[in-house]
């Protein structure tokens, strides 16, 4: 059995295999030239202020730079072209894809195209179970999948080293302004990526097996799995650990105020004091007592457009003298492992849960 799964799987096995080499070698051949200038930048023997100046200017020239630029008889682009943009997106969007791929490609024909083709009948009236079957080929590229993905990430992070390196420390500049929470970050490194290809790979097996053909459970994988990877960031990852809270000043909290019209306000705040890198989940207007408090009127005297003023001095201290501060809502930079093992955890029960699923349906399957 463990034969035949190989058998059938060596095309996509290929295909992987090959797609990791060619990223592989992508960033090899750009890495050298982004660690000389990560050591020509002064970033490693830095301290204190200096240092945020420091990444901001690495991560300037970075984002301009093209590791050949014409002085090399190996040019892969045009004098002038910013590759490590290219090459830091390109990287994100395969590990973001890579689940959603495996699942469409790897899950979804998984069973629906036994079923399509009418070999189910042979392949699940032999001496092996039908439980074996599907536990062979769950088990062989279901870690295949978690294998393919967690190394895109594994060559992803070991390429973009200094660039996070220097955005923890204050840098920004262009695609490199995102920290170790962002969206986009946080999907990528670690060990997210495993979870999500567990899960996006058994997904595809459960709608082949629900629908009942190859096409359609694609389609049904990529529009699920989508949705879930766009509503995970916004509303599950914020509350899989509580998160801390502290009240501070408009101003200590360089908070951004929009009065909206009438008496109300939007604050958002963007740094947390004491914890650099923390990140923000939720924050508001309230007053001495904890409660949450519209704008005073006085206040929008203080701004040179009603509409459209943040956080001015005038406006900070107005709020100050009422007695107004920023609560703030934020999941320090200790969370974040936590928040990747909770998280991995949440979606490999959900492949699990999944898995058991399938089990359950083919089980009770006549044909």
């Amino acid at each position: 059995m463990t034969w035949l799964t190989w058998h059938q799987f060596r095309a996509q096995a290929a295909t992987a295999v090959a797609a990791l080499a060619a990223f592989a070698a992508l960033l090899a051949v750009t890495r050298p030239h982004m660690v000389s200038l990560y050591a020509a930048s002064g970033i490693t023997g830095c301290h204190g202020g200096t240092c945020g100046g420091l990444a901001g200017t690495f991560l300037n020239q970075l984002a301009s730079a093209t590791p050949f630029n014409g002085r090399n008889s190996f040019d892969p682009l045009p004098a002038g072209t910013d590759l490590y943009p290219i090459v830091y997106q390109l990287g994100v969007l395969l590990i973001l894809a890579a689940p959603a791929i495996i699942g469409i490609f790897w899950g979804a024909p998984l069973i629906a195209r036994e079923l399509e083709t009418g070999t189910a009948a042979l392949a699940w009236n032999q001496s092996i179970t039908r439980t074996r079957w599907l536990t062979v080929k769950l088990t062989l590229a279901g870690v295949a999948a978690m294998a393919v993905t967690e190394a895109l990430s594994l060559m992803q992070a070991w390429w973009a080293a200094p660039i996070g390196r220097a955005v923890g420390l204050g840098g920004s500049a262009s695609v490199f302004s995102g920290s170790r929470f962002s969206p986009l970050v946080f999907a990528t490194h670690g060990i997210t990526p495993l979870g999500y290809a567990a899960f996006g790979f058994v997904l595809g097996v459960t709608a082949g097996l629900l629908i009942r053909r190859a096409i359609p459970a694609m389609a049904v994988t990529l529009a699920i799995f989508a949705a879930v990877q766009a509503a995970t960031p916004l509303w599950v990852r914020p509350h899989l650990i509580p998160p801390s809270q502290t009240i501070a000043t408009t101003e200590a909290a360089q908070a951004n105020v929009f009065p909206t019209g009438g008496s109300t306000m939007v604050v958002t705040a963007t740094r947390v004091a004491g914890q650099p890198g923390a990140w923000i989940t939720s924050s508001g207007a309230v007053n001495v007592a904890g409660q949450p408090v519209t704008a005073p009127a006085a206040c929008e005297s203080a701004l040179p457009h009603a509409l459209g003023g943040s956080g001015s001095p005038k406006w900070d201290n107005c709020l100050a003298s009422h007695g107004i501060r920023v609560a703030v809502s934020y999941q320090p930079v200790s969370h974040y492992w936590p928040l990747q093992l909770t998280e991995t955890g949440l979606f490999l029960a959900l492949a699990l849960a999944l898995a058991g699923f399938c089990f359950w349906q083919l089980g009770r399957r006549r044909s």
